[in-house]
């Protein structure tokens, strides 16, 4: 059972947006806002303690001890000792209810996007909220409800029209009945097409590619009816194996499936919460040889939904991953939140499930 921390304001602002001082927002950025700023690492009932997660060296467990068979009896007992920690950490993150709640990321001009999104890829917009004295606007868009489906939220910095996106952003993935007709539908509406529909490579599934104003990509794909039309985000990985594993271990994501396409020098992992056809996605690419890209300043981040914050931020660091924020309530807010970077250094942001839903209320 989560402690919940009572929320002491009633204004409710989005965990994303809590503003730290910087000269532009890009979303919940605390480790480029605030380096150096902690919150105690508060632990719940139940919590793994730090030490049984890495174990002791023998030789601080039977300090004095000269007798080597002991000192290899208690070294064996240490290392068994974590290796079942472990064991129980990763087993709980399997259990633990998580689901992919938004992407964040910037954007030059919010009426003109908004525009674009709803009148040619259909969204919605769900809510928009203006922060004058931060000096910046949010527009959250999307399929349906936040507290059930996948959504996009738009941050517009005043004075700010452009975003450098880098390399390694790939595209967000939309799901559509047609793709022909909606490709049709955003060059009536003057919107860019970077790829005809037709059959993807080494597929038979037909898709085509555009860009929004911004320059951010999106990826169409004709497939039926589905809860979740926004399914995909693809971020590029320089160690495809590494990745999956992190993504397993710390993030609780399953491997939905694998696919190397050796012809285009390039493979893809799909990590996810469930199927995709009902729930969104990442896809992790890697390309042949090619082991670090620039991650720009446009996309910032992923929030996914978690039941204990304490214990997701020990089985990141378990797995190797950095804590950019340590877990616990946001100052004024009240939601708790952890955030890290996995090994490429993309940013996730987890959120307390229960804290999440009244934020929206």
């Amino acid at each position: 059972m989560v402690r919940i921390i009572p929320m002491i304001s009633t204004l409710r602002p989005s965990l994303t947006s809590f503003r730290f001082p910087s000269t532009t927002r890009v979303g919940f950025s605390p480790s480029s806002s605030n380096p150096n700023r902690r919150f105690p690492f508060v632990h719940l009932g139940g919590a793994i303690p730090l030490v049984q997660c890495f174990g002791l060296k023998a030789s601080n467990l039977l300090r004095g001890e000269r007798n080597g068979a002991a000192v290899v009896a208690a070294g064996n007992l240490a290392q068994t000792s974590t290796s079942a920690t472990q064991e129980d950490v990763l087993e709980w993150v399997k259990k633990d209810n998580r689901r992919m709640l938004h992407v964040v990321y910037c954007v030059g001009d919010l009426d003109r996007t908004i525009k674009f999104y709803t009148e040619c890829l259909g969204m919605k917009l769900l809510r928009k909220r203006d922060i004058p004295d931060e000096r910046y606007t949010n527009a959250f868009l999307g399929y349906g409800p936040e507290d059930s489906h996948f959504v996009i939220e738009l941050t517009y910095n005043y004075g700010v029209d452009k975003y450098d996106i880098g390399t390694g952003f790939g595209h967000f993935g939309i799901a559509v009945e047609d793709v022909a007709k909606t490709v049709e539908l955003i060059k009536a509406k003057g919107g860019k097409v970077t790829q005809e529909p037709g059959p993807v490579k080494g597929g038979s599934t037909v898709i085509a590619f555009i860009e929004d104003p911004d320059g951010y990509k999106f990826e169409l794909l004709e497939k039926g009816p589905t809860p979740e039309p926004l399914c995909q985000v693809m971020l590029r990985v320089g160690d495809l194996d590494r990745s999956i594993a992190f993504y397993e271990k710390a993030f609780g994501m399953e491997l939905l499936r694998k696919r190397d396409n050796p012809e285009y020098k390039y493979t893809i992992a799909v990590m996810g919460y469930g199927p995709e056809d009902k729930n969104a996605v990442m896809e992790l690419t890697y390309n042949y040889g090619v082991t670090k890209y620039d991650r720009g300043n446009a996309y910032a981040q992923i929030a996914i939904g978690t039941d204990d914050v304490y214990r997701t931020a020990e089985v990141v660091e378990l797995c190797g991953g950095k804590i950019t924020w340590e877990p616990g309530p946001l100052p004024g807010i009240g939601t708790k939140i952890t955030a890290c970077l996995d090994p490429d250094g993309w940013k996730a942001v987890f959120v307390d499930n229960i804290d999440f839903l009244k934020e929206l209320e």
